[in-house]
């Protein structure tokens, strides 16, 4: 082979090199890409409704977490923070205690994290605490008013049935004793009419 060949065939074997050299860097940039750090469970769950405000928000990730960078914060209908403490990590899981008090209506949780790998992960998103409803009425009001009366209820209403007659008794002999008086005291005057004509 002649030095013209030789030369030919080194650059030919440079321009193979290199794109050798690039499906290398490829290769190893995929599973990196991959390997990208993303929020799995969140408790409560996006767009939740609940009952009640939860002791605590629970997020967690694909990968482990670092304490010192891990930020979460929970915004209540209020626009103010509904947190009682700060996030605590605990490998993928990040926590943060919540206000046992805030009020209902919708609330918004940000976080902002960092993964053991050094890849930072933002993010947000909302749930719904209910309004507690209206106590339920006691069954004292919730009975109707055609039900039977109790027995206490039956011995007042015969008392006071008793009350009315021994009243209506007493007015009839009342007005019984003022017509028979009315009555004697009208034969009274005919007997003496009566007796006043004869002497005449």
């Amino acid at each position: 082979m002649n030095a013209f060949h030789r030369r030919a065939a080194r650059v030919a074997a440079r321009g193979i090199a290199v794109p050798a050299a690039a499906l290398a860097v490829l290769a190893i940039a995929a599973p990196l890409a991959a390997a990208h750090t993303e929020l799995d469970v969140s408790s409560p769950g996006t767009k939740a409704a609940l009952a009640g405000l939860p002791p605590q928000v629970t997020l967690t990730f694909s990968d482990e977490m670092t304490q010192k960078y891990a930020k979460i914060a929970v915004t209540g209908p209020d626009g103010e923070s509904s947190a009682s403490g700060e996030p605590e990590v605990q490998g993928r899981t990040v926590t943060l205690p919540l206000e046992s008090g805030s009020p209902a209506g919708r609330y918004t949780v940000g976080y902002r994290v960092v993964s053991a790998d050094g890849h930072p992960i933002t993010g947000s998103y909302t749930f719904t605490v209910k309004a507690a409803g209206n106590p339920s009425p006691s069954p004292r009001a919730e009975q109707s008013a055609d039900a039977p009366p109790t027995p206490a209820a039956r011995t007042a209403q015969a008392d006071t049935a008793g009350e009315e007659s021994s009243g209506m008794n007493t007015s009839a002999l009342a007005g019984g004793g003022a017509l028979a008086l009315l009555v004697a005291a009208v034969g009274a005057y005919v007997a003496r009419r009566r007796r006043a004509g004869h002497g005449d």
